[in-house]
């Protein structure tokens, strides 16, 4: 996907679902989830442990956020992938963004078979600050 298409999506995203959120501040799915608040994006993390986070509203899955989702941002191992495809493709987001370092391609043909964008091995803080500003 090129960087034009990925600030398509950027910009006419509002809500994003953060998987694999961290309850440690320090964490990189921390820092980029606050830069995305600072940006505008309305947050909801998803962690199975269920920690909590200051202004955050966290989940322990994508089934149970309440609101329609823009993008889920996914910060798990690409071998874990496989495992949120069933809630992935229940709950249709625009868009399935892997972050750097993160590629399922079997997954992503998945997600582009149910009409989904997919953004792989990409960190989308750092598209957003290419395009976004």
């Amino acid at each position: 996907m090129t960087i034009d298409e990925q600030c398509e999506i950027l910009k006419k995203s509002k809500v994003i679902a953060v998987v694999g959120l961290s309850r440690f501040p320090y964490n990189t799915s921390r820092q980029i989830t606050e830069y995305l608040i600072r940006a505008g994006y309305k947050i909801f993390g998803v962690n199975p442990a269920r920690p909590e986070i200051p202004g955050i509203e966290v989940y322990t899955s994508l089934l149970q956020i309440p609101e329609k989702i823009d993008i889920v941002d996914v910060f798990r191992k690409s071998e874990d992938i496989p495992g949120l495809v069933p809630d992935i493709l229940t709950i249709k987001p625009h868009c399935v963004w892997l972050q750097l370092g993160i590629r399922n391609e079997t997954a992503a043909r998945a997600f582009s078979e149910a009409g989904m964008e997919v953004v792989q091995d990409t960190c989308i803080k750092i598209s957003h600050s290419f395009c976004c500003y």
